[in-house]
């Protein structure tokens, strides 16, 4: 499966200027609800990210992923694997938590997804989540990931469906090529 070109078709690979969460600008951005949205898209991804887990010889208890975007893909993923599907919240504090209706059990082992990982910090809150309750990360998977370089994250393997690098900007260093664009917040 081409991921690139499964976005391309369903319209959610845009060009222009857009503010991402991270607080740097960019000329690309993938809107992954667009494709997600789309039950068959969401379910061949979701087969996709679960055989890749299963080649590198997981084996999750559940998958998480970070509200809200990252909830259609942990469901995805996790009912591929035939897990539970779990998703964590923003705190209020600049973190994330995981409600108590989850039950993780001490040292249950978890994936947790992303649809796509720039800096990788959402995913990283959600981990942290779970942590807190007790379960124990083997890795990461997302979609695409946008990082320059693909290297583990957090000190956690990333599986990736794609690799696509553009670069981002701090606000303060957009080239003027890009800075003559509106800016578009996502």
């Amino acid at each position: 499966m081409d991921v690139l070109d499964l976005y391309r078709s369903a319209g959610a690979l845009h060009e222009g200027r857009f503010l991402l969460a991270s607080g740097r600008h960019s000329p690309m951005f993938l809107q992954s609800t667009t494709v997600l949205q789309h039950p068959h898209l969401a379910e061949r991804i979701g087969r996709a990210m679960a055989e890749k887990v299963r080649a590198e010889g997981l084996t999750p208890a559940f998958v998480i992923g970070p509200a809200m975007g990252g909830v259609t893909l942990a469901y995805e993923v996790a009912r591929h694997l035939g897990v539970r599907a779990l998703f964590a919240e923003k705190d209020g504090a600049g973190g994330m938590r995981v409600r108590e209706a989850f039950d993780i059990a001490r040292g249950e082992p978890f994936l947790a997804v992303e649809d796509v990982v720039t800096t990788g910090g959402s995913v990283l809150k959600a981990v942290d989540a779970a942590r807190k309750r007790g379960g124990t990360p083997l890795a990461v998977a997302c979609i695409v990931d946008r990082r320059q370089t693909p290297a583990p994250l957090g000190g956690l393997p990333l599986l990736s469906l794609a690799h696509l690098y553009f670069e981002t900007y701090a606000p303060d260093d957009v080239p003027a090529w890009l800075a003559e664009r509106p800016l578009q917040e996502i």
